[in-house]
């Protein structure tokens, strides 16, 4: 049975743990760390911005959403334990965000990659994310999506 829940702080290690599994396979075409392997989940979870998806009692995946401003909510960073990709949980969290953003008044949500994870790249426009900009940000080339909900 599938579940999607707020995190809690007694989710932290399992959140950073699927953070680095599910971004180190970028570790070999990047010259540091993907900012996901870094960020702050304490503060994240502090902030009620995290939510696991469980997989039989198992957090298999998990979502950051922060509110950008009265209209946009920033998709901030999606991880997926690397043994449960391409199973549609991923696409089950997006789906999951953009009811939450709608739920919530926003009208929008816009998110972010890397320019180096060609998969995103092509994987957000299936979703029916725009691309709307590049930027280099906190060191890193960042592509730049939205969607209106």
């Amino acid at each position: 049975m599938q579940a999607i829940r707020l995190a809690a702080q007694e989710d932290r290690a399992e959140i950073e743990a699927i953070a680095e599994d599910a971004y180190s396979l970028y570790l070999e075409r990047m010259d540091k760390k993907p900012f996901p392997m870094l960020d702050d989940y304490e503060a994240h979870i502090s902030g009620k911005h995290v939510h696991v998806l469980e997989e039989q009692g198992r957090i298999v995946a998990y979502v950051v959403l922060i509110q950008e401003d009265d209209e946009t909510l920033l998709l901030d960073n999606i991880g997926v334990r690397s043994c449960f990709q391409k199973k549609g949980y991923g696409k089950k969290l997006m789906l999951f965000a953009e009811r939450w953003a709608k739920e919530r008044g926003y009208g929008r949500i816009i998110l972010y990659t890397n320019a180096i994870m060609h998969e995103n790249l092509a994987w957000y426009p299936a979703l029916g994310y725009t691309q709307t900009y590049r930027v280099q940000e906190k060191g890193y080339d960042r592509v730049y999506f939205e969607k209106n909900v």
